[in-house]
């Protein structure tokens, strides 16, 4: 089993997405890469943290590789945007991929490098080592298992028939 953490925009959406692939064992959402120490919503919504909504998925890569993970993200995100994905703009909703080993720094480079050829601009997801993950507040967890009405960014026609659970 092997962890990641993607930053692709509201967190609510994106752990939906992931939640649905085979392979993905367990999501949670927090905060990811930031300047403070265990930061709340309030503490990023009044930009006192500069952490970015994240996911930390924990997966079989024997299932799911870290690519076709990245792939999926692609299909979600605009990854030339800074800052925004969706309606949701602001420094929180900032796209990345955040490692914990330098193989998967190598696997995420190499991804980004490949898919820059079918942008006109510069692709701005942001690539880094873990430097600190912290859990969201309970009420972040599974938001959109627990409301179904719940705002979302992402179409999730974008999973195809086999790739789900």
């Amino acid at each position: 089993m092997k962890k990641i953490i993607i930053a692709g925009g509201c967190f609510w959406g994106v752990e939906a997405y992931y939640k649905k692939l085979k392979g993905v064992l367990d999501t949670s959402v927090g905060y990811a890469n930031g300047n403070i120490p265990n930061p709340s919503y309030e503490d990023l919504k009044h930009h006192l943290a500069t952490h970015s909504e994240a996911v930390e998925i924990t997966y079989d890569e024997k299932v799911i590789t870290l690519t076709q993970l990245l792939d999926h993200m692609f299909r979600f995100i605009d990854p030339t945007s800074v800052n925004r994905q969706g309606n949701d703009i602001g420094l929180q909703y900032r796209t990345g991929v955040y490692y914990k080993d330098e193989e998967d720094k190598k696997t995420i480079e190499a991804f980004i490098a490949k898919q820059q050829k079918y942008y006109s601009d510069p692709i701005a997801v942001e690539i880094a080592k873990e430097a600190n993950y912290y859990l969201a507040e309970d009420y972040h967890q599974d938001y959109l298992e627990k409301n179904p009405q719940g705002y979302c960014h992402i179409n999730f026609a974008h999973i195809k028939r086999g790739e789900q659970k």
